[in-house]
């Protein structure tokens, strides 16, 4: 439930506008056909000010993205760089939330989407954390997904508007099953990730994540990845299937909204000891020590907002 938005601005193609009076066309292109990217990023309060957890690689993710589905983006990296912080001063905010967005206009409508304006926005919002701190602790539960994940080269590694249906469907299978989140399987039958954060999970000491092929190759992933490594840990990074899951002795989610979060059950079973493991508390409590600044090792993720 966004708050507060009576004394919020979104920034939109150079200028700012009021948060209740922002809009777009409903002929936008992007409204009826999914032509668009966006980043998730979060900011985080440290004794510094506002920081804003990887924002290099959010950035240049996004782009990435665009150039993916042929659009140029009408700005520079660093000039939605600057954007991002800005949004965050102006906003009054200590830590939150930041979705960049880029989107096609209404200029014309119909699955040819040349001559099109490109426009670009951005949100900043009060994020508090995504799942409780009884969730952080104890997991959560998941339920193997009937949707399938895309076998689509597009959304494996790129947050593109058009490739996230699947995870919506699937996350409302999950509620409506009475779980908290879905996982999902790719056309092979192995394991992709959840509706919308990566998965680990661990046996023996060993820590597996899926193939990049079948997943998004997230920025919490990635941080994970290295931070495991920098531990002295095993990362193997291979086809995993659901039994894989089942007999895991532990098994979390990364992501920018669930940061690392256990998972306690899959469907019927229990995972491991049926709550946050050992390796993945470890990893928990070294992402939340990073990206509130109290760890020095990994200062160069952080970008401050002021």
């Amino acid at each position: 439930m966004f708050v507060n938005t009576d004394s919020k601005v979104i920034w939109k193609n150079g200028s700012y506008e009021k948060w209740e009076e922002s809009s777009v066309h409903i002929l936008s292109h992007t409204m009826h056909y999914g032509t668009g990217v966006f980043e998730g990023v979060r900011a985080y309060k440290t004794d510094q000010g506002p920081a804003i957890f990887r924002l290099n690689d959010h950035t240049e993710r996004l782009f990435k993205a665009a150039s993916k589905i042929g659009i140029k983006i009408p700005y520079t990296k660093e000039e939605l760089n600057q954007v991002q912080k800005d949004i965050f001063i102006k906003n009054n905010l200590e830590e939150g939330y930041l979705r960049p967005i880029i989107f096609l206009g209404s200029e014309s409508l119909g699955i040819r989407a040349t001559d099109l304006s490109v426009n670009a926005a951005v949100a900043a919002w009060e994020w508090p954390s995504y799942m409780s701190p009884e969730a952080k602790k104890d997991g959560i539960s998941i339920i193997k997904s009937s949707f399938e994940q895309y076998s689509n080269p597009l959304h494996s590694g790129y947050k593109i508007i058009g490739t996230y249906i699947n995870s919506t469907m699937a996350l409302h299978e999950a509620i409506n099953k009475g779980a908290d989140e879905a996982l999902l399987l790719d056309k092979n039958g192995f394991i992709s990730e959840g509706s919308g954060e990566n998965i680990f999970i661990v046996k023996d000491g060993v820590i597996s994540t899926p193939k990049t092929e079948h997943c998004l190759n997230g920025i919490t992933r990635q941080s994970v990845i290295k931070i495991a490594k920098d531990f002295g840990y095993t990362i193997d990074e291979k086809n995993l299937t659901y039994e894989d899951l089942l007999d895991s002795d532990e098994a979390f989610f990364s992501g920018t909204a669930v940061e690392i979060t256990p998972i306690s059950k899959i469907d019927e079973t229990i995972i491991g000891s049926g709550s946050c493991g050992d390796i993945t508390e470890k990893l928990q409590s070294t992402y939340s020590d990073i990206v509130y600044g109290r760890n020095e090792l990994y200062k160069d993720w952080l970008t401050l907002a002021s």
